[in-house]
């Protein structure tokens, strides 16, 4: 992974001020730049006049340092002359290098080298390999810049520009202020938990797989433990390979407590080291190491969750282990641990998710949560990858439906069944099974932002909001449909201000945000603002029906149906299919 960087209009500051430009420029390196890199664990390999290259293990983490760098440059130029601001252009490619001691070369570098010049000051450009290492992974909105023919390279590259900008102008409504903010909110007195990303001995593919789904089982084991708020895997892995104090991840995710730990798995052995730290102080409340025999690593999960919510006994005095219906064959659980992290990425990974998870289905077909996420998948390749939508609702519902017979304990398989019923015209069943569902897992961040959807249609747009707020509390760095179920809400409760807000926010995705902002706008009398966004979607959407969009929506009452057509019509959206 490869970041190339450099000073915008550096010759032309170099004429004004030959030695207070290089001063400055040495001194931003020292304070900003290389530190930067270095809590990013990235590598300079090569700085030359103003321009460097920095190599990164993780895509993530290159995005992270590259927004990080021009945020922390924007405040150092607030106030300074317009003709003495440093300020970089980055680009960032994944992709072959070669290597000549302490130098990098070939089309990955050149690639990175041809986006930075392209970037705008202040900007960053990223590869379209980069993007889907990172797309809804991290808290910034990727605007999409089509094929680009760059200099030297015989052929065309997709690229996508880092929308980092509008976290300074738009910080998220009813969420933590997220990535290195260091914002501060009071710790709750409440049993709130977060388990981070837990870490491994080397750079093993398979190692860091199985330690993310050893995490990301506790989360949801713990998560069923009545009384403990537990915040989403989305937003503790935020925290995966960074320095940060533990009393600032406290207060960033708003929680008590820490679960953090490592994984080494070794031929036919595990070894899990966790503690348990109290996030107000770093005060360790529980720590051990346990080493077992691979074939007993459900046993272990089991007595991992137990020892915690014993160490929790002060707070939570009456919580015990919840029964669990585990799988039992670890060649099973190793698909399905690669097949969940999959499952609800871009359309590439969503796909390579499905093989996985089948596969883990053929070994066990009694593996319950391997049928909800594969259910999970066709669902999310439906709702937002564009895939055929009946095609993959009926897959969805299929796969659902096996997992809710085989465990009717299973809160993810009730979720994706109850948006689909509801879809489907059972509104009141779909509601029923989101109900169950949040009844097991009353810290399903997700399933409290689609519940919000539902209870537009319900037509109880009040306790839609609160669902949708429920959901950042959960997932304080949430994805972009988080915001567009809390605007829908909005819009739903005639709050437009708030919607406007909301929905404008350059996180909120998918096709219902711009449609419900223009219609928000077009409420509050902005027309000109309304149809300007309204012309947007219609690029995106150009057989948009505002008509046809009605008589899909599982609405209660028709009352609430033509809140939302009036707004489109007004914002200048097109109705042909109404009558």
């Amino acid at each position: 992974m490869i970041l190339a960087a450099d000073v915008a209009g550096y010759s032309r500051l170099m004429e004004r001020d030959e030695e207070g430009t290089h001063e400055r420029l040495q001194v931003l390196l020292r304070d900003v730049v290389r530190p930067a890199v270095e809590i990013h664990r990235g590598r300079i390999v090569k700085t030359a006049g103003d321009g460097l290259l920095v190599e990164f293990a993780s895509a993530i983490e290159a995005v992270r340092c590259a927004v990080d760098l021009q945020r922390a440059i924007a405040e150092r130029n607030r106030g300074v002359a317009e003709d003495r601001r440093l300020t970089f252009r980055i680009g960032i490619n994944l992709g072959d290098i070669l290597t000549d001691h302490d130098d990098l070369f070939g089309d990955g570098v050149n690639i990175a080298a041809r986006l930075e010049a392209m970037a705008e000051p202040g900007g960053v450009l990223i590869s379209h390999t980069v993007h889907e290492h990172v797309e809804r992974k991290l808290p910034v909105h990727f605007d999409d810049q089509g094929e680009c023919a760059l200099k030297n390279i015989s052929r065309p590259i997709r690229v996508y520009r880092v929308g980092w900008e509008a976290m300074l102008a738009h910080p998220a409504p009813l969420a933590l202020e997220v990535w290195n903010s260091g914002v501060s909110v009071e710790l709750p007195q409440v049993a709130s938990i977060a388990v981070l990303p837990f870490t491994t001995m080397n750079s093993d593919v398979e190692q860091a797989y199985f330690a993310d789904g050893l995490a990301e089982d506790l989360i949801t084991d713990l998560s069923k433990v009545q009384g403990l708020l537990v915040i989403a895997r989305h937003s503790s892995f935020a925290y995966r390979d960074r320095s940060s104090d533990l009393r600032v991840i406290g207060r960033e995710l708003g929680v008590r407590y820490l679960i953090e730990g490592s994984v080494r798995r070794a031929s036919t052995r595990v070894r899990i080291n966790a503690q348990l730290i109290d996030a107000s102080n770093t005060s360790c409340l529980w720590a051990e190491r346990i080493d077992r025999d691979l074939a007993d690593i459900f046993t272990l999960q089991d007595e991992v969750t137990a020892k915690i919510i014993n160490a929790l006994a002060d707070v939570l005095p009456a919580a015990r282990p919840f029964p669990k219906r585990r799988v039992t064959d670890l060649e099973a659980y190793d698909l399905f641990v690669r097949g969940r992290a999959l499952a609800t990425q871009s359309l590439r990974e969503t796909r390579a998710a499905r093989p996985l998870l089948s596969k883990a289905i053929e070994i066990d077909p009694d593996f319950a949560a391997a049928h909800a996420w594969l259910a999970m998948s066709h669902h999310f390749g439906a709702l937002y990858c564009g895939e055929p939508v009946e095609e993959h609702r009926k897959l969805a519902r299929s796969a659902a439906r096996k997992a809710v017979e085989i465990d009717p304990e299973n809160a993810d398989a009730h979720i994706v069944l109850g948006f689909l019923r509801a879809y489907e015209g059972e509104l009141e069943a779909g509601v029923a099974e989101f109900e169950q569902g949040l009844r097991l897992n009353a810290n399903h961040a997700e399933g409290w932002a689609m519940l919000a959807d539902l209870r537009v249609f319900e037509g109880r747009a009040t306790e839609a909001i609160e669902c949708a707020q429920n959901s950042f509390r959960l997932n304080p760095y949430p994805p972009g449909d988080y915001f567009s179920f809390l605007g829908w809400a909005q819009y739903a409760a005639g709050r437009y201000k708030d919607a406007v807000e909301t929905l404008r926010n350059p996180l909120a995705g998918g096709p219902g945000a711009k449609r419900n902002l223009a219609a928000a706008l077009a409420q509050l009398g902005r027309t000109t603002d309304a149809c300007k966004v309204a012309r947007k979607f219609l690029a995106e959407f150009p057989h948009f029906d505002a008509g046809e969009w009605g008589k899909t929506q599982p609405f209660r009452h028709d009352a609430d149906r033509q809140h939302f057509i009036e707004g489109y019509l007004k914002a200048g959206l097109p109705i042909r299919g109404l009558g």
